[in-house]
């Protein structure tokens, strides 16, 4: 792991963000020689598509097709 002063930090920070998610490897930055904040590369994102992701996940109870309730008193007029 890279160590780097606090003040070169924040002199070349762009930079050095931009050589961490590059290289992969982490950067720590230090104060007086003691560790103030550790740099960590992006994580890889999952290519998980939202698209059936709810797949089998749905029981079926009962009959979905036919009428909800009885017919019985129902006048249509």
């Amino acid at each position: 792991m890279r160590e780097i002063a606090i003040s070169k930090f924040k002199a070349t920070c762009l930079a050095e963000l931009e050589t961490v998610r590059r290289t992969g490897k982490p950067l720590l930055v230090t104060r007086f020689g003691k560790p103030v904040a550790e740099i960590l590369p992006p994580k890889e994102k999952s290519k998980k598509q939202w698209l059936g992701s709810m797949a089998g996940t749905i029981e079926f109870k009962g009959d979905i097709v036919g009428p909800v309730g009885a017919f019985d008193g129902w006048d249509p007029d």
